[in-house]
């Protein structure tokens, strides 16, 4: 669910807004916006510290952290956290509790029903008690900070801004104590927003009762190792050992030509194995699969969902650098919103041992102690999503309150969830659950009745179709252990130590030291899945009524990818395959790897890499793709349309970047980005539903390649016009009249004064009161924007844009705006970390007209980075604010 959907579905009382909005004008300055801003320099007590803390502020309010203990420097960072981000803090564990109705009222109850049925509150309470003595304490200290704060100023409307307005609505809210579990929960929420291929699963079995499976497999072409290279090559690693996932099985489909036909046959073929893949694909089941997709959609995007979860890292060994140590680049791909996802954060002991091992700084979040990327005194780390398949959807045949197993009756697993409601009121939910995981297909009220009598064991039967959800997001793991022992990590071996406990999400780690070495480790719980040829493993999903389709355990760790120094003296993540081996499988999924091949490209052609090349790879806008289809649209005759002409040839000698400004590469990239959107409208959003319509990334650039190989693919056929068979030349060239007459329309007549910054626009928008539902003057206050930007999806530049956005009246405005982007920027210098540099999307402030709202977020457009100075000296030598912490009585 998109930020804007949650504003949405809040529905805030319109008139009761501007009430506010009209009484706060005269005072709204000195009083309730400025109210709750930080007290950064003199001295404050905090209750609970054994000694005095230091906070330097730089000029963009980035605190650097000095302490004497671990349990200090934590209960600063939670009190530090809480100053500048406690409505982002407490709106996130709301959301990861299920109890956003109580913070805005009945506008989130789907999303609460949604997220107890999936327990993630209840597996980080489990998850407590089984990590590590000093992690407990760590997150006690940190709980205990933030409630330093909470404590300190008391009244709501002094800790943000947002308060006063949602106070209109729901009156008499009272902010708890933070406790340790509110932390854990938030890394369920970055689990589920950045887990892999559940999407694709969805979809494919929601087709598979109304296409052929051939059609459906051009959907998902097969990942191209010949034109982009996997992360590791055959001489980084190679397994040592085969298990059951040591192949990926052809795709083929589980019998007939349609999914439809083959549900039929299962009533033929009884147990076997086409029948039971036949019986999770039909059209009866397809009803429930739709229903899943509601509930899916209601879990607000915390993160970025889809195509907005990609990143760029890569390192690059001293033999290759200017600086003859190791230079680590990353950006993450994610979710755009004010404020950003990340807190710029050091944290630093003033005398580094065993009882206080940490000497860091880095990106956090708001709310979970620690640095999560970023570096110490002797490593640097950097994540990109590694999208394993870490979860599958099983279709399960439930008759009351029991389900089929193995030919059995058994008893679901039930439980009761009471969700209050802020202003009063509450409802109580029914959460039921498989041996595989919670049903989800209910979690949506007055929707239970999804299937209806599905074949069991080739006869119908009296029950219905739910839908469970086996995912490792909801079983208890240790990733918080990881945290922890990134952050004091010193060497290769310890960061893949620390790199063991990193359960879920799973990223690529690339790692570089101070030493001069550089390395890659792929961790996570990634489920060995049962083989059969007519499934790869986590392509369809799975009937959960035969326990061999179950998951086989996990791949151990010591299988894991990894490499330590590689020969060819660099290492490139940017979400392509990790390795050609089927062994041990990890997805079918992969980012297509455009990015990744641009980097590698770049890297490739510097005989010396620069600090400054290094950036200025992150702010490269070229599109992979784009010569591809600019080959095939050249080539469509346009007879006498002199008009369409004159834009087709702004794609004549175009250079296929992406630029922000007033340029012949602007104007062909607005050109060439219009015929994208209007090519993918007309070849695949005439058959597919609307929730699936092609968003224009990489997966579709993949399939367009290959269709355009392919004449006589029915895709080619559009289906508004039945009796009409197009065909390939007559797509094409319809979709270079419709963007012709879309940008005329946009940006005028003339061609040559089309610029693609004016149509890819970014606002930068509140979760919850910055929607399009919330009136102007109360988004005014929270929102960004909009702002030009420059590059494009399936791009270095990652500022991505859902091309399904656009189609419908309503939201035609929006056809080209961002909505997902780099979420910061970072470049290590590993031969003096004081030259390392970093920027921000928005600034490390969480309160609207703060200085540092929105500092960072100019020179993080223009590719410009920011000096990141770490030695306290550095530090010092910059400038800024200086807050004392004292102890105090905790009484």
């Amino acid at each position: 669910m998109s930020r804007a959907i949650l504003a949405r579905r809040i529905s805030l009382a319109v008139a009761a807004l501007l009430v506010v909005v009209i009484g706060i004008v005269a005072v709204l300055a000195v009083t309730w916006v400025r109210r709750p801003f930080p007290t950064t320099s003199g001295e404050i007590t905090v209750p609970g510290l054994s000694a005095k803390v230091t906070v330097l502020r730089d000029d963009r309010g980035i605190p650097q952290i000095y302490a004497d203990s671990a349990d200090d420097l934590f209960k600063a960072e939670g009190f530090v956290h809480a100053q500048d981000r406690f409505f982002e803090m407490d709106l996130r564990r709301h959301i990861t509790a299920g109890r956003l109705s109580e913070l805005v009222g009945e506008g989130g109850l789907e999303t609460d029903r949604v997220i107890r049925t999936l327990g993630w509150r209840r597996v980080a309470e489990a998850e407590l008690p089984t990590l590590k003595p000093e992690t407990r304490r760590y997150l006690q200290a940190y709980a205990d900070g933030v409630n330093a704060y909470i404590k300190q100023q008391g009244d709501p409307a002094k800790m943000s801004l947002e308060y006063v307005v949602l106070g209109q609505q729901v009156k008499g809210y009272r902010v708890e104590d933070w406790t340790p579990a509110d932390s854990l929960a938030w890394l369920k929420a970055m689990a589920w927003d950045l887990r892999g291929d559940y999407s694709a699963e969805l979809m494919r079995a929601r087709l598979a009762g109304s296409m052929s499976i051939n059609q459906i497999n051009e959907l998902f072409p097969p990942y191209d190792y010949g034109a982009n290279k996997p992360i590791l090559s055959p001489q980084d690693w190679s397994p040592t050992t085969s298990n059951a996932n040591s192949a990926v099985p052809s795709v083929a489909p589980p019998s007939g030509s349609k999914q439809g036909a083959a549900e039929q046959d299962a009533t033929k073929q009884g147990k076997g194995v086409k029948g039971e893949l036949a019986a999770a694909t039909g059209p009866a089941a397809e009803r429930a699969y739709a229903v899943v997709q509601r509930a899916l959609d209601a879990v607000p995007v915390t993160m970025g969902r889809g195509d907005g979860i990609g990143s760029n890292s890569w390192v690059v060994g001293g033999n290759r650098t200017s600086t003859g140590k190791p230079l680590l680049a990353n950006d993450p791909h994610l979710g755009v919103s004010i404020p950003g996802i990340w807190y710029q954060v050091g944290l630093h002991c003033r005398s580094v041992g065993s009882s206080c091992p940490f000497d860091m700084a880095g990106y956090s979040f708001s709310g979970l102690p620690g640095i999560v990327i970023g570096h110490n005194q002797s490593i640097a780390w950097g994540f990109t999503n590694l999208g394993p398949d870490v979860s599958d959807f099983f279709l399960e045949q439930v008759r009351g309150n029991t389900y089929l197993r193995d030919g059995k009756q058994v008893p679901l697993t039930m439980r009761t969830e009471t969700i209050k409601i802020g202003g009063g009121g509450e409802q109580t939910i029914t959460v039921r659950s498989t041996v595989h995981g919670p049903i989800l297909s209910d979690a949506i009220e007055n929707v239970a009745d999804a299937g209806d009598r599905p074949p069991v064991n080739g006869r119908p039967s009296a029950g219905a179709y739910e839908v469970a959800l086996q995912w490792t997001g909801i079983e208890v793991s240790q990733t918080a252990d990881a945290v922890f022992g990134l952050n004091t990590a010193q060497n290769f071996d310890q960061f893949r130590e620390a790199a063991k406990a990193f359960a879920v999400p799973s990223q690529n780690l690339l790692y570089a030291d101070t030493a001069g070495n550089i390395g890659y480790q792929a961790p996570g719980r990634i489920p060995v899945r049962s083989r059969y040829m007519e499934a790869p493993p986590g392509f369809w999903i799975r009937p959960g009524w035969v326990s061999s389709w179950d998951w086989k355990g996990y791949v151990p760790f010591e299988q894991m990818p990894h490499t330590y120094n590689p020969p060819e003296g660099f290492i490139v993540a940017a979400n392509q395959a990790v390795t050609e081996s089927g062994t041990p499988f990890l997805t079918t999924e992969w980012d297509y790897g455009y990015r990744s091949q641009r980097i590698r490209t770049l890297v490739e052609k510097q005989q010396k890499i620069t600090p400054a090349m290094m950036s200025t790879i992150q702010g490269d806008t070229r599109s992979q793709f784009a010569p591809t289809l600019v080959k095939a649209l050249l080539k469509v005759d346009l007879g006498r349309d002199d008009f369409t002409k004159q834009a087709q040839d702004l794609l004549r000698g175009w250079d296929y970047t992406n630029p922000v400004g007033d340029s012949e590469a602007g104007a062909a990239a607005a050109y060439y980005n219009a015929v994208w959107s209007n090519l993918l409208n007309l070849t695949f959003n005439d058959e597919l539903p609307k929730d699936l319509r092609a968003d224009g990334g990489d997966q579709w650039m993949r399939a367009m390649t290959v269709l355009l190989t392919k004449q006589g693919s029915p895709w080619w056929d559009d289906k508004l016009t039945p009796g009409v068979a197009e065909g390939q030349s007559e797509i094409l060239r319809r979709a270079l009249v419709a963007a012709r007459l879309q940008l005329t329309k946009e940006l005028g007549k003339d061609p040559a004064d089309w610029q693609w910054g004016r149509l890819h626009q970014l606002t930068l928008t509140h979760q919850v009161l910055g929607g399009d539902d919330i009136p102007g003057p109360v988004r005014m206050l929270f929102n960004r924007g909009p702002i030009n930007m420059p590059g494009g999806s399936a791009i270095v530049d990652a500022n991505g844009w859902d091309a399904s956005v656009g189609l419908d009246e309503k939201d035609s405005d929006k056809a080209f705006d961002v909505d997902w982007a780099p979420s910061m920027r970072m470049v290590v210098d590993l031969s003096n970390l004081d030259k390392s540099r970093w920027v921000n999307q928005t600034g490390n402030s969480g309160h609207t007209y703060s200085a540092h709202y929105s500092d960072q977020t100019d020179a993080w457009v223009n590719n410009e980075l920011y000096d990141w100075p770490f030695t306290e000296r550095a530090v010092r030598d910059a400038g800024g604010d200086e807050l004392t912490l004292n102890p105090g009585s905790t009484s």
